[in-house]
């Protein structure tokens, strides 16, 4: 039977292939052959109908093992399938011929009593026949039906996360999208953090991090998950001592306390990875966590509260326009 969700137009390989063969008609038998042994190891079978009588004049090895039967050749849709899907075959047939383009179609066959799905490309050839091409494409509907499945059951569990965690930390003065502290407590820290480093004569390292942006701009929906999923990983990253803070719409800090300049880029690039591991979901769709970070040092990078703040957002301006998804350090000044 035909799936509701017929598609026409011309596909980007079988589509285009059956276009091509039709242009090319004055092939060799050889130059046939071997496109058709070409495909068959894809999954995908050939078949040539003819149009006047309906029997298939032309099929591929495997076509019948593909359909469930002993044979193909000679026969027409009528001594192969049932009443109901062969009405399905025969509307998309009529289609291609009126249309007398390449049509991409989806049927459900009963083949030895279990449903398969197939994606059938079909172009005229002349007249006369009409050629088609087969995929079994029932186990390939079946892994992503399994990973929607996942897919929901992540978004779930991270929508109950969420909440859990926004019950927790009702009136606690943190960000309630990001679950981390805000500008303001950011500001104390990094001054508290400068004078400790001064009076014990020891550096730490200042991250700024930047939401990658994609092609399409996000709804707002979409840039809370985002927002998020890098609250999250920065509470799951971070120490005790150290502290990460949401300090503009796209924009985070991280303060890591006693930690020099090499041992904060090789943190932060594995919390890169990480974060391009993570699987953000809204509405069964996995829409990609990616960051950029620019990454300073104190005393070494700079020694005042705004020339370390300038130096960290002018290395992930940097870090974006190399094209995101990176770590960069603020250079060190020297003389």
């Amino acid at each position: 039977m035909e799936m509701p969700a017929a598609q026409t137009g011309t596909p980007p390989d079988a589509g285009a292939l059956a276009q091509w063969l039709a242009e090319h008609a004055e092939l060799s038998v050889d130059a046939w052959a071997g496109l058709v042994e070409l495909l068959e190891p894809l999954g995908s079978q050939v078949a040539v109908k003819s149009v006047a009588t309906g029997r298939y004049v032309f099929a591929s090895q495997g076509l019948a093992a593909l359909l469930g039967a002993d044979q193909v050749l000679g026969l027409s849709d009528a001594e192969l399938l049932k009443g109901d899907e062969v009405m399905g075959l025969r509307r998309v047939e009529q289609t291609v011929l009126a249309q007398r383009h390449a049509v991409l179609s989806e049927h459900r066959l009963d083949v030895g009593g279990r449903r398969r799905e197939f994606s059938v490309t079909r172009q005229p050839l002349g007249g006369e026949f009409l050629l088609a091409v087969w995929r079994d494409s029932t186990d390939e509907r079946l892994r992503d039906a399994q990973l929607e499945r996942a897919l929901a059951q992540i978004e779930s569990q991270q929508l109950a996360l969420e909440e859990m965690r926004r019950e927790l930390q009702q009136g606690s003065g943190r960000d309630e999208v990001s679950g981390l502290y805000m500008r303001a407590q950011f500001d104390d820290q990094l001054l508290r953090e400068i004078d400790l480093s001064q009076r014990e004569h020891r550096e730490f390292a200042l991250v700024i991090i930047a939401i990658d942006g994609g092609p399409e701009p996000l709804s707002e929906e979409a840039q809370s998950r985002l927002l998020e999923g890098v609250g999250r990983m920065l509470r799951a990253n971070t120490r005790a001592m150290d502290a990460a803070c949401r300090i503009g719409p796209q924009r985070f800090a991280v303060l890591l306390s006693g930690v020099g300049l090499a041992t904060a880029h090789a943190r932060m690039e594995q919390l890169r990875r990480q974060c391009a591991a993570q699987m953000v979901v809204l509405n069964g769709q996995d829409l990609g966590l990616s960051i950029s970070m620019g990454v300073s040092s104190f005393p070494h990078t700079a020694s005042r509260q705004e020339e370390l703040m300038a130096a960290s957002e002018r290395a992930v301006v940097e870090a974006q326009r190399r094209g995101g998804n990176q770590v960069v350090l603020a250079p060190i000044p020297f003389g």
